[in-house]
C-alpha cells in the first residue's frame, strides 16, 4: 500500500475515533454528591470513581468486580479496559471496546473477523447500546450469553453504489443496525459477507461491526471509502451494574451485607433477566447511597427552604420550614391563608382580626360548629353513594388507561381501515368472503388463573417481544397465550397488527387466533394450542432415531405450508405478507399437520399497491436479499423465505452456522452451490436417510426429491419477478404429493432396471450421510416468537 494512501487512512481513523467520543466523554467533573470512600482516591484524571467502585484495596465494596485502577490519569477495570464514566445513580460504567473487521483486500491489515467481552456479573444495556455493521456486503451477527440462556441478534447491509447511502440513516443500505436483548452477560461478535468471495468494491475495500452507544454514533458514508482498523480504534459501551445476585426483599432479610446505607431505597434490576439490585436516596435526601452513616457521604436531609427546592408561594408573610426529607409551608403572624389572584397565598388581616382577639376566637368557634355540622349531615346522607361512584370510576379509568395503553385505539384504527378496504374490494367484486371476527374477549383474572398465575412450569417458549404460556380454561380447553415482557409501544403495535391480521384469516394451516386481552398491565392474545412443537425442534432438536420426521411427513408439511402461503396471498380478503417464514414459526400438531403461526411482523398489503415500504424485518438466513437491498416488500419475498424453508426440510441443516465454511455458511448459497456441482442428494439431512432408507432410495422418491430441490431453486431466484407465486408452488407441491400418494414406496426388481440396486443405493445415501452435522441457531434481525408450542 503506498504511503499517500496509508496516511489517508489514519487521517480518517483518528476522526472515527473523535466522533463516537465527542458525544460519548461528556465532562467527567461530576456531582459533588458522587463521594468515595473516606481515606480514598475519589478520581481518577476527570473521571470520578465513586463507591462503592474504588481505587486501592479496601476501598470498593468488593476485591473483584468493582476495583478500579488509576493507571498514569486512565481509570482502567480489569486487565485492560478503560473507563471514562461510572454514574450511582443509574447504575452504568461506561467503557471502551474494539470493533471487527473483514476486508476483500487482502493486503490490507485487519483485525480477526471474531471478537468476543465480557465484565463477570455486568450486563450490556440494552437501551443504552446498538450492535452496529457497516459495508456494501456485510452480514454480521452478535451471540452470548444471558444468565439462565444463549441469546443473539445481527444484521445485514447491502449496496450498489455509494450514492445508495445517507448520511445518519443506518437502515440496512450501507449501514444496519440491531437491538440487543436484556440480560446478555459476554458476547461474541462475527462479521462476513453476503457473497462468496466477498464482492471487490474499490469503494467499500473493508466491513465492520462494533457493539456501540447509541448516542455516540452517527453514520457517515465516508465511513466506507477509506476506513481502516489498526487494532487502536474503541468505541464506547455502556454497561449496567448491581449488587450481588439477589433481590430487593432477599438482601434486605441480612442487614450485615446489605449494601444500601441510611435514607436509601432499594432499586431492584432493570430487566428480570439481570440478577442484584442497586441503591438510591429517599425522596428528600442526597448523597451516595452505598455509604454508612459513619461516613460523611451517605444520604443526608435536603434543606429545600435554603435551596429553592421548595414550592412554597413568595412574599411577604409566606415562610418555609425544612423537616426531615421533606419542608412545610406556613404563615407569618398577622397574615393567614388565602386566595389571590387565583394562587393561594399568605394575605394581611386587620388587627380587629388578629390571633388572640375575643371576637375573633368567638367567631371561629361558631363558624366551625356549622361547618362541622353540615359536613356530618353531608357525609351520612351521601357518603356511601360518593364511595362506590368513586370506586366505580376509578375502575372504569384504570381498564380505559390499560386499553389506551395497550393499542387499542391503534387496532379500532386498523379494524376500521380493513373494513374499509373489504368493502371497496367488494364493490369491484373481490370481496365476497366474509372475515372472521375475534371470537372472544377474555379478562386478565381469566386467563392469570388459566396458566396458575403465569407460572414457569407453563410456559411454552420465549420470544424478543414476548412469552408464550401453555393455560387451561374454566371450561376445559387448553390454549396457548402471549404475554408481552414489558409495557413497550412498539410491540403493542406488533400485537394488535396481528390480531387484525388474524381476524381475517381462515384456514386450517393457520393457528387459529381465538381472543385477546387488552385491559391488563400488558397486553394478551389467545391463540389454539398446537401439541407437537415447530418444525425447527423437529429438524434441529429431536430429529435423531426413530422420532425423525419421515420423507412423506416432510413432503406433506411442505405442501400445507404452501398452500397457506398461497390463501394468505391471493384468497384473503386483502392479501397479507407474512415476512417471517421460518421453520421455528410452523407447529406441528400430533398428526404432524402444519400450522403456520407468528404474524406479529406481517403485513396488510393493498390491493392497488405492488409493494410496501418497510424497515427490513425477518430472520437471518430467510431473509430476501431484494428486500434487504431495497426495503420494498413483496408477496415473493415470502416466495424466498419459503425456497430457504424447502432447503432446510431437505438438508435438515441450520440456516446459517458459524461452523461451517465461510462460503457455506448460508443456506441457501451452499444448497444452490451444490445443485451447480450435482451434490444434491450428498447433502441430504443424515436422519431422513437413515431412518425413511426404503422410501428415499426408491425411484419415485428420487424424482420427488429433485422435483422440490428444483422448485426450492426457483423460489431462490435474486430477482423476485422470475421466482413463482405461493400459487404456483403450492400446485406443483399438491401434484408431487397425489403421486407419493398413489405409488408405492418399495418396488419390484423390474421396475428399477437401469438403476443401481437398492442395496447400493442405500450404501451411497448413508456414506454422504456422514458428512452432516451441522446444528446452530440463528439470529434474530428485530423481534420474533418462537412459536406458540409445546417444548
Amino acid at each position: 500500500m503506498d504511503l499517500h494512501l496509508l496516511l489517508k487512512l489514519q487521517c480518517f481513523l483518528l476522526l472515527l475515533c473523535l466522533q463516537l467520543a465527542s458525544t460519548a466523554e461528556t465532562p467527567m467533573i461530576n456531582d459533588s454528591r458522587v463521594i468515595a470512600k473516606p481515606g480514598c482516591q475519589d478520581m481518577c484524571g476527570n473521571v470520578s470513581i465513586p463507591y462503592p467502585f474504588g481505587i486501592g484495596d479496601g476501598c470498593s465494596i468488593d476485591n473483584y468486580f468493582f476495583i478500579i485502577k488509576c493507571d498514569n490519569g486512565v481509570p482502567v477495570y480489569g486487565s485492560n479496559i478503560t473507563v471514562s464514566n461510572i454514574s450511582i445513580f443509574s447504575g452504568e460504567m461506561t467503557t471502551n471496546l474494539g470493533i471487527v473487521t473483514n476486508c476483500s483486500d487482502k493486503s490490507i491489515q485487519t483485525n480477526n473477523d471474531w471478537t468476543w467481552a465480557k465484565f463477570g456479573k455486568f450486563t450490556f444495556s440494552s437501551t443504552k447500546n446498538k450492535f452496529i455493521a457497516i459495508g456494501c456486503d456485510t452480514l454480521a451477527y452478535i451471540v452470548g450469553n444471558g444468565y439462565n440462556s444463549t441469546i443473539g441478534t445481527g444484521c445485514m447491509s447491502y449496496c450498489d453504489k455509494i450514492e445508495d447511502t445517507t448520511d445518519g440513516i443506518c437502515n440496512g443500505v450501507g449501514c444496519c443496525e440491531a437491538s440487543i436483548p436484556a440480560g446478555l452477560l459476554k458476547y461474541q461478535t462475527g462479521i462476513g459477507s453476503m457473497s462468496s468471495p466477498r464482492r471487490n468494491l474499490e469503494f467499500n475495500p473493508c466491513n465492520y461491526a462494533f457493539l456501540t452507544e447509541t448516542s455516540s454514533f452517527n453514520f457517515s458514508s465516508s465511513y466506507l471509502k477509506i476506513f481502516k482498523n489498526y487494532g487502536t480504534l474503541r468505541v464506547p459501551v455502556v454497561l449496567d451494574w448491581t449488587i450481588g445476585n439477589e433481590t430487593c426483599e432477599e438482601a434486605q432479610r441480612n442487614l450485615t451485607s446489605y449494601a444500601c446505607g441510611p435514607n436509601t431505597d432499594c432499586v431492584p434490576a432493570a430487566s428480570s433477566d439481570v440478577e442484584g439490585y442497586r441503591c438510591s436516596c429517599k425522596t428528600g435526601y442526597e448523597g451516595n447511597p452505598y455509604l454508612n452513616m459513619s461516613t460523611v457521604g451517605h444520604c443526608k436531609d435536603i434543606n429545600e427552604c435554603t435551596t429553592s427546592q421548595h414550592n412554597c408561594p413568595e412574599g411577604p408573610g409566606n415562610k418555609c420550614t425544612n423537616t426531615e426529607g421533606s419542608f412545610n409551608c406556613y404563615c407569618d403572624k398577622g397574615y393567614s391563608p388565602g386566595v389571590r389572584n387565583n394562587t393561594t397565598s399568605c394575605l394581611l388581616v386587620s388587627q380587629s382580626n388578629l390571633p388572640g382577639s375575643p371576637n375573633n376566637s368567638l367567631n371561629k368557634i361558631v363558624v366551625g360548629a356549622c361547618i362541622s355540622l353540615v359536613l356530618l349531615l353531608v357525609s351520612l346522607v351521601t357518603g356511601f353513594w360518593i364511595y362506590w361512584g368513586y370506586r366505580k370510576r376509578k375502575h372504569m379509568e384504570v381498564r380505559e388507561e390499560f386499553f389506551k395503553k395497550n393499542g387499542g385505539l391503534i387496532l379500532n384504527r386498523l379494524l376500521d381501515e380493513r373494513e374499509e378496504d373489504i368493502e371497496a374490494s367488494r364493490n369491484f367484486g373481490k370481496g365476497e368472503k366474509k372475515h372472521r371476527s375475534v371470537a372472544t374477549i377474555y379478562t386478565e383474572q381469566e386467563l392469570s388463573k388459566a396458566t396458575n398465575n403465569y407460572h414457569e412450569s407453563q410456559i411454552l417458549g420465549r420470544g424478543g417481544f414476548g412469552t408464550v404460556y401453555k393455560g387451561t380454561l374454566s371450561n376445559g380447553e387448553v390454549v396457548a397465550i402471549k404475554k408481552t415482557k414489558i409495557v413497550d409501544m412498539n410491540q403493542n403495535e406488533q400485537f394488535v397488527n396481528e390480531i387484525a391480521v388474524l381476524s381475517q384469516i381462515n384456514h386450517k394451516n393457520v393457528v387459529q387466533l381465538l381472543g385477546c386481552c387488552l385491559e391488563s398491565e400488558v397486553p394478551l392474545l389467545v391463540y389454539e394450542y398446537i401439541s407437537n412443537g415447530t418444525l425447527h425442534q423437529h429438524l434441529h432438536e429431536r430429529g435423531e432415531g426413530p422420532t425423525a420426521l419421515s420423507w412423506e411427513n416432510r413432503l406433506r408439511i411442505a405442501s400445507e405450508v404452501a398452500g397457506s402461503l398461497a390463501y394468505l396471498h391471493s384468497e384473503a380478503s386483502i392479501p397479507i405478507i407474512h415476512r417471517d417464514i421460518k421453520s421455528g414459526n410452523v407447529l406441528l400438531d400430533d398428526d404432524y399437520k402444519a400450522k403456520v403461526a407468528d404474524f406479529g411482523g406481517s403485513r396488510l398489503n393493498p390491493t392497488d399497491e405492488a409493494q410496501l415500504s418497510t424497515v427490513v424485518q425477518g430472520t437471518f438466513g430467510y431473509l430476501d436479499p431484494e428486500y434487504m437491498q431495497s426495503s420494498q416488500l413483496t408477496d415473493k419475498s415470502d416466495v424466498y423465505s419459503f425456497g430457504v424453508l424447502l432447503v432446510e426440510l431437505l438438508t435438515g441443516k441450520a440456516v446459517f452456522s458459524k461452523n461451517r465454511p465461510e462460503e457455506d455458511r448460508n443456506l441457501a448459497s451452499y444448497f444452490l452451490s451444490s445443485l451447480k456441482t450435482n451434490r444434491l442428494f450428498a447433502i441430504l439431512d443424515e436422519n431422513l436417510v437413515k431412518n425413511d432408507i426404503e422410501r428415499v432410495s426408491s425411484v419415485h422418491g428420487h424424482q420427488q426429491i429433485q422435483e422440490v430441490a428444483e422448485l426450492a431453486q426457483k423460489c431462490l431466484r435474486m430477482k423476485g419477478e422470475n421466482r413463482p407465486s405461493m400459487k404456483e408452488a403450492a400446485i406443483v407441491l399438491h401434484g408431487i404429493t397425489r403421486v407419493s400418494s398413489n405409488h408405492p414406496w418399495v418396488l419390484d426388481d423390474e421396475d428399477v432396471t437401469n438403476t443401481r440396486s437398492k442395496e447400493e443405493e442405500r450404501k451411497l445415501l448413508l456414506e454422504s450421510a456422514e458428512l452432516l452435522s451441522y446444528t446452530d441457531s440463528i439470529p434474530t434481525i428485530g423481534d420474533s416468537s418462537k412459536g406458540i408450542s409445546a417444548r
